[in-house]
C-alpha cells in the first residue's frame, strides 16, 4: 500500500469513528435540521418574521385610507432609516481628481476619484456626452461585480445613457474594483467582493448602524460631485443600479431626497419571500431592526411617493418575482391614491439575473421621459464596443488603498470606535440587559424539560439524556449526569457534547452533578448553512434580536433549572469558543445562580474586529450598537477574576 492510500484509509477511519463517538451521545432524531428549509432556528424567526409583516401590510392598507395617513406612514419608514443608518459624517471637501480621460465618438469617459470622507477614496468613471449641457445626470452603483465599474453590463448601460444625454457617475462600491479594503502586503486583493462584504459587515453592527450606512454615504457624497458640476443640472438627478446596485438604489431613493426618478433592477421583492430563497442579502444590505419596525422591500419605493420610479426585474432571476409584483402592486395602489399612478412601472424581461438589455433600454427609456421630458424609443445596438478594467482605471496603482494617505474602513471603524470608548457610561446590569437583549433571570420562563430513553449505554455510568425547551419552537439537547451532591456544573461547548464528556465525567466521578448542554444554533441545533454562514442572523438582525442574547438566557434559564435540580444554590458554567461571549454575560447578569464561570480559550475583544479581516467568523457575537456602551473586557472586569476565569487576545487601551 502506498503512502497516499495509506493516509485516504486513515482519513477515513478518523471520520467514521468520530461520526460515531457523537452518533453515541446523540440526543435529536438524525434527521434533525436535516431539511434546509426547516432549520429550527429559521423557523422559528420565520414566525417573528410573519408576524411583523403581517402587522405591516395592516398598517400599509389604514395609511390608504387618507393621504394624511399615508403621509404619516412615509413620515415614519424615512425616520426609521435615519436611525438605522445612524449619525452620517460631516461633509469633507471632495478633493475630486481627473485622472485620465477616453474620447469616443459622442462621449468621453473621465477616470476620476474622490474622497466620500477625509482620506477615503471613491474611484469612478464619469460618461460625459458631447456638448456644453447642462445634463441631466445618473448615479450608477455598481452590483456586486469583482471588477465593479469595468463590468461589461455596467459599461453598456452608461454608453447608452451618455449617447442619449446624461451625464453618468459609475463608482465602485466599497470590496470591489478599485476599493477593496483586504490586500496582500505586496498590494493585492485576497478576498472576492462578497466576502469582503461579509467580513467588514460585523464592526459597523457593533458600532450600531451597519456597512450599508458607508455605502449609502458614498452614494450621497457621489451626487454632491454630481451637483458640483457645472455641466450637470442637479435638479434632474436619477439612479439605477443592478442586484447589489438596486439595492443601493433602493437605499439612496428612499434616503436622498435629491433622486427625482429611479430605476433600482433585480433587488425590489418582498423580505417573506426572500428569506425563505435565496435568503438574507450581503451584510449592507440586512438593516438592524426592519422587518420587526415594518419596513418592508416595497417601502423603499413608498417612501419617496410620488416621485418616478421604475423596477427593473427579471423572470427567471433568484430574486423572487412573485414577491416583486407585491412590491409592485402595493407600490401602485400607494402612487394611485397620491394621483400619480403613472410615475410607478415595472418592467420584466424573460431572463435571468443581470442588468440584462431590455433592462438597460428600459432604464434609459425612463429616465429619457421624466428627466428629458421626451418620448425616447432607445434601442442598444447588438454589439457594442466596451472598455478593459485597465483603461477605467482611476487609481495610480490600481487600488485606492494604495495611494498616499489612503484611509480603510478599518481604519474608519478604529476610529469610531476610539470616539465611542471615550464616551462610554459606567456599566450597570441593566445597560447590558437593554443591549444584549437579555430578559431578567426572573421574567425567563420556566424550561420544558423531557427525558429520551436510550437502550445503549456507552460507560458503565451513561449520562440520561434531555431535551429542554427554553420557549416554544427552540429545542436543546443536553446530556446530565444526576449523582453527586457536590455544586452542579454546566458545561456549554460551542462545538458539541463530545469536547466536554471526558471532563464532564471525571467531575461526576468527584461528586458534582453535571449537564452538558447545546445551546441553540450548536451541536445538533447547529444550522446548516444555506447561502452563507449567518445567514439567520441577519434575519434576526432584521427582527431586532440578538443571537448573543438569545444563547445567554438559553444559559440562564437552564443554570437556574440545573441549581434547583439539586437543591443547590448556584451553579459553575463552563464554555468555550463562540459560545463564549453568551456565557460572559451570563456570568455578569446571572446572579445568584451561576457561581463561577470558566472560558476555555482566548476571547476576542470587539475592539479587536475593527481591524480584524476575518471578522465574519465572529458574526453570531456581533450585538448591535454595543460598542457604544462596552466592550467583552469591561464586563469580564464588572465580573471580576474571582467569578470568572477568561483570556483575552486584546484588552482595551
Amino acid at each position: 500500500m502506498n503512502r497516499f492510500a495509506l493516509i485516504a484509509r486513515l482519513l477515513v477511519f478518523f471520520l467514521v469513528f468520530s461520526a460515531k463517538a457523537q452518533d453515541a451521545f446523540r440526543v435529536l432524531p438524525m434527521d434533525f435540521n436535516g431539511d434546509k428549509r426547516q432549520q429550527m432556528m429559521r423557523a422559528w424567526l420565520r414566525t417573528q418574521a410573519h408576524a411583523a409583516l403581517d402587522g405591516r401590510l395592516t398598517e400599509l392598507e389604514t395609511a390608504l385610507g387618507s393621504e394624511d395617513l399615508l403621509k404619516a406612514y412615509q413620515d415614519k419608514r424615512r425616520a426609521f432609516l435615519n436611525r438605522t443608518f445612524g449619525d452620517m459624517p460631516e461633509r469633507n471637501p471632495l478633493n475630486a481628481t481627473l485622472t485620465g480621460t477616453i474620447d469616443e465618438d459622442e462621449f468621453t469617459i473621465e477616470n476620476i476619484i474622490f474622497e466620500s470622507q477625509a482620506g477615503f477614496h471613491v474611484a469612478a468613471n464619469v460618461y460625459r456626452p458631447r456638448g456644453a449641457g447642462p445634463f441631466p445626470a445618473i448615479l450608477h452603483p455598481c452590483g456586486h461585480s469583482e471588477n465593479g465599474k469595468a463590468y461589461e453590463s455596467y459599461q453598456k448601460a452608461n454608453r447608452l445613457l451618455a449617447r442619449n444625454g446624461f451625464v453618468v457617475l459609475c463608482f465602485d462600491p466599497i470590496g470591489q474594483g478599485e476599493r477593496k479594503q483586504i490586500l496582500s502586503p505586496e498590494g493585492r486583493p485576497m478576498v472576492r467582493g462578497s466576502g469582503e462584504h461579509q467580513n467588514l459587515g460585523v464592526a459597523p453592527i457593533l458600532l450600531g448602524s451597519g456597512l450599508g450606512s458607508f455605502m449609502v454615504w458614498d452614494g450621497v457624497r457621489a451626487i454632491d460631485y454630481l451637483c458640483s458640476r457645472s455641466d450637470v443640472d442637479p435638479k434632474r438627478i436619477g439612479c439605477t443600479g443592478n442586484s447589489g446596485g438596486g439595492n443601493l438604489t433602493s437605499f439612496l431613493m428612499a434616503f436622498d431626497d435629491r433622486i427625482a426618478a429611479a430605476a433600482p433592477g433585480c433587488f425590489m421583492t418582498t423580505h417573506r419571500r426572500k428569506n425563505e430563497s435565496p435568503g438574507p442579502g450581503d451584510a449592507e444590505q440586512n438593516l438592524y431592526d426592519q422587518i420587526r419596525e415594518g419596513f418592508d422591500h416595497p417601502d423603499f419605493i413608498i417612501t419617496r411617493a410620488p416621485r418616478p420610479t421604475l423596477i427593473l426585474a427579471a423572470t427567471k432571476d433568484f430574486v423572487p418575482i412573485e414577491g416583486t409584483w407585491e412590491a409592485v402592486r402595493q407600490a401602485k395602489r400607494v402612487y394611485t391614491k397620491l394621483g400619480f399612478p403613472e410615475r410607478i412601472n415595472l418592467i420584466e424581461t424573460n431572463e435571468k439575473h443581470g442588468f440584462s438589455k431590455r433592462l438597460r433600454e428600459g432604464a434609459v427609456r425612463f429616465f429619457a421621459s421624466w428627466l428629458q421630458g421626451r418620448e425616447l424609443a432607445a434601442f442598444e445596438e447588438d454589439t457594442v464596443p466596451v472598455r478593459t478594467e485597465k483603461e477605467l482605471t482611476a487609481s495610480p496603482k490600481g487600488q485606492v488603498l494604495r495611494m498616499a494617505g489612503a484611509r480603510s474602513m478599518f481604519d474608519l471603524f478604529a476610529e469610531r470606535e476610539r470616539g465611542l470608548a471615550g464616551k462610554r457610561e459606567p456599566l450597570s446590569d441593566a445597560v447590558i440587559r437593554r443591549v444584549a437583549g437579555v430578559r431578567p433571570t426572573s421574567d425567563l420562563p420556566e424550561p420544558n424539560v423531557e427525558k429520551v430513553e436510550k437502550v445503549e449505554k456507552v460507560d458503565n455510568t451513561p449520562p440520561t439524556r434531555l431535551i429542554l425547551r427554553p420557549e416554544a419552537g427552540i429545542t436543546l439537547p443536553a446530556l446530565h449526569w444526576p449523582g453527586g451532591s457536590k455544586k452542579p456544573v454546566l458545561f456549554t461547548p460551542a462545538r458539541g457534547v463530545n469536547s466536554f464528556v471526558e471532563e464532564a465525567r471525571k467531575l461526576n466521578k468527584a461528586g458534582h452533578p453535571v449537564l452538558i448542554l447545546e445551546v441553540r444554533d450548536t451541536g445538533e441545533t447547529r444550522t446548516r448553512n444555506w447561502r452563507f454562514f449567518g445567514a439567520d442572523y441577519y434575519i434576526a438582525l432584521m427582527l431586532g434580536r440578538s443571537w448573543l442574547g438569545m444563547r445567554c438566557e438559553d444559559i440562564l434559564v437552564t443554570a437556574r433549572w440545573l441549581a434547583r435540580e439539586h437543591d443547590a444554590d448556584s451553579v459553575r458554567l463552563i464554555a468555550d469558543g463562540e459560545v463564549g461571549p453568551a456565557a460572559l454575560h451570563a456570568a455578569a447578569l446571572g446572579k445568584p445562580w451561576i457561581e463561577h464561570t470558566r472560558i476555555d480559550g482566548e476571547m476576542v475583544s470587539w475592539r479587536e474586529l475593527m481591524t480584524s479581516p476575518r471578522a465574519h467568523t465572529h458574526i453570531h457575537n456581533a450585538v448591535h450598537g454595543a460598542l457604544q456602551f462596552y466592550d467583552l473586557p469591561d464586563i469580564a472586569r464588572r465580573v471580576g477574576p474571582e467569578r470568572l476565569a477568561a483570556r483575552f487576545k486584546t484588552s482595551p487601551e
